[in-house]
């Protein structure tokens, strides 16, 4: 006989939510924490979480098997869903659309959390008007070896910068190493005019803080904290204020008011210490609706960019190539691409990079590296912090991790020569051989048959 399902049913905004092996381990690291302490969390938080997601299509990005396992992302609403669940249809840069759920209170809360949604992914549009943003999103996300405190003040600047411009932003932690600013703007902009104005918002930081933030898109060329614009970009998604990130001690995305972002610690908000600051403050951005803004003052900024001969910067690259856009070619490549084109491109320095490994698992592709170090120590001993590009790749529906070495500061006759990746394991790897398969066989087809 089936070992019967243990279930936990709570009874939440009148309807009844059952939460499936509420003692299953989502934490076990620095903190333990089941299934049920996270549903619980949220419930705990609800007023603050659901203001983040509410009337908002979701990505479920679940973690089945807890913090420690491998997410995957899941656009379409479950078929096997409460008949009071809302979803909207959304349509993607590909054509495709999707059926994506749409959360309005605590019970549709703890449902999706029930489903392994640990982090909130919500998009920056309200179910009403799916073309439109509502928020402004600036993520401010460091390099390898960049201090917090350099985060910290180029989330100042950006504060600066807005009020200038007539609008205000919200800090919260990201969760992790880095920041986000939203600011609620009026849904009057499309996405191509939103991420136009984050685009002109990161050059500008760029150039007030030169020593300390970058709008360059290729990892390769960066220094400093990086202001992503393509966050803002259609079907692109941030992670809520409230939500738990999958890291050992389960901090949290922590909302903020600016006089408490210079002394701030990410690692001071957790599932642990974040409903004690929630009981005491409440939702320190629960203005935040009331202060919608336009992005006129931002748009004049990215027309003067435009006029100086500043083009547009690379988009994500499943977006189809955008007028104006320059070259959607990574530096370490880009002497080959003009070659095979024959086209005059403006120059740029090719980057020598090496990939060292690839895996779904962070901490294997992390210890690759570390061997690769020991077998070129006197290369090692010459990178720059910068030099070592640790890359959270998304596939179709999984993620993975690639690591690179950037020689450049290794002088060219000690450079160690490219190896096979260990490990090397791309989990996207055995459907785009496919699909290159695919169309080489319907190229090499007759015609008419």
């Amino acid at each position: 006989m089936a070992k019967a399902d243990k279930a936990e049913v709570l009874t939440l905004a009148g309807r009844e939510v059952r939460v499936s092996n509420p003692d299953k381990p989502y934490f076990s690291r620095d903190v333990k924490l089941s299934k049920l302490d996270v549903v619980r969390y949220y419930v705990e938080l609800a007023p603050g979480a659901l203001a983040g997601i509410r009337d908002r299509p979701i990505v479920l990005k679940r973690f089945v098997d807890g913090a420690e396992g491998e997410p995957f992302y899941q656009k379409r609403a479950p078929e096997n869903r409460p008949e009071w669940l809302r979803t909207v249809t959304l349509s993607f840069p590909s054509g495709r659309t999707a059926e994506e759920v749409v959360v309005d209170d605590v019970a549709g809360l703890a449902w999706v959390v029930n489903l392994g949604c640990i982090e909130l992914h919500p998009h920056p549009v309200r179910a009403g008007d799916l073309e439109h943003p509502d928020e402004l999103r600036v993520d401010l996300d460091p390099g390898p070896g960049v201090a917090w405190d350099d985060v910290r003040k180029v989330a100042l600047e950006v504060k600066a910068l807005l009020e200038e411009l007539g609008l205000r932003g919200w800090p919260k932690t990201s969760g992790s190493r880095g920041m986000h600013v939203n600011a609620r703007v009026l849904p009057r902009w499309s996405f191509s005019e939103v991420r136009r104005a984050a685009l002109a918002l990161s050059r500008e930081i760029e150039r007030r803080a030169p020593t300390l933030a970058t709008s360059k898109w290729w990892k390769e060329e960066r220094h400093g904290v990086f202001l992503d614009y393509n966050q803002n970009a259609k079907d692109r998604t941030t992670c809520s204020a409230y939500s738990i990130r999958p890291l050992p001690d389960a901090r949290v995305s922590a909302p903020l008011r600016w006089e408490e972002v210079p002394d701030c610690e990410p690692a001071d908000f957790t599932v642990l210490t974040m409903p004690k600051r929630f009981a005491a403050v409440g939702d320190v951005h629960a203005e935040m609706d009331g202060a919608a803004g336009s992005l006129a003052g931002l748009l004049e900024l990215a027309a003067r960019d435009e006029a100086s001969g500043l083009g547009d910067a690379p988009w994500p690259p499943h977006f189809r190539k955008m007028e104006g856009e320059g070259p959607r070619v990574a530096p370490s490549r880009a002497r080959s691409a003009g070659a095979a084109t024959g086209a005059a491109k403006p120059k740029r320095e090719k980057m020598p990079l090496v990939t060292v490994a690839n895996s779904p698992d962070k901490a294997a592709a992390l210890a690759g590296l570390e061997r690769w170090k020991a077998r070129h120590a006197d290369a090692a001993a010459l990178l720059a912090v910068d030099d070592v590009l640790v890359d959270s790749m998304r596939g179709r529906s999984s993620t993975w991790t690639r690591v690179r070495v950037n020689l450049r500061h290794v002088p060219e006759a000690r450079r160690p020569a490219a190896e096979p990746p260990d490990p090397d394991d791309d989990p996207t790897r055995a459907w785009r051989t496919a699909i290159q398969a695919h169309k080489a066989k319907s190229a090499a087809k007759p015609e008419g048959s």
